[in-house]
């Protein structure tokens, strides 16, 4: 949360789920609960709360910039059922309102790309001294990476990704299409 809070700009990829900072509490509850099964209640309601914490960032004055591309099966898994999936897709669409984010979708039909091996997120400092931060969740810690090597590796996967997904402009209107779909499920 520090680093995320610190952040001038955010660079996230996404290949399971939809990025933390952009899930609605049904969704994040949903996914919380795929990782911590045997979690009671009050820890999964704490973890919940805390992805809300998170998310306020983008709302402050002076939010970081962020930068999301999710890959289309984000958006086809159906986490939490039909009714969260269109909350959430709902959710995305006002976010990409958001003059802080953009938001851009690989779909399938551009088969394989340059960060197919995982997700990750790229973290820029407004303090020129302080390097960019590579952070890779896994399923009980998490890496930070700040050598130039690593960091460089991961920006240009992340420049391919942003390339390879449709342009901005473009997710209003996929995320109505997979809205109409997800609506024609229920």
């Amino acid at each position: 949360m520090g680093l995320e809070a610190a952040a001038s700009l955010i660079r996230t990829y996404e290949i399971q789920f939809v990025p933390g900072l952009l899930q609605t509490p049904e969704y994040a509850r949903a996914v919380i609960l795929l990782g911590h099964s045997g979690a009671d209640a009050a820890e999964i309601d704490r973890r919940v709360e805390l992805r809300n914490q998170r998310q306020m960032i983008l709302n402050r004055p002076e939010p970081p910039q962020l930068w999301a591309v999710i890959d289309e099966a984000v958006l086809r898994r159906p986490i939490g059922g039909v009714e969260v999936m269109r909350k959430q897709i709902d959710a995305l669409i006002e976010a990409s309102k958001l003059p802080n984010v953009r938001l851009q979708i690989i779909p399938f039909n551009a088969g394989g790309h340059a960060a197919a091996g995982g997700p990750f997120a790229i973290l820029r400092f407004p303090e020129s001294e302080l390097p960019d931060v590579v952070y890779v969740e896994q399923l009980t810690s998490a890496i930070y990476l700040d050598k130039r090597d690593d960091v460089d590796h991961y920006a240009i996967a992340m420049e391919r990704v942003c390339i390879d997904a449709e342009p901005p402009s473009h997710t209003p209107d996929i995320l109505e299409k997979l809205l109409n779909e997800v609506g024609r499920l229920s």
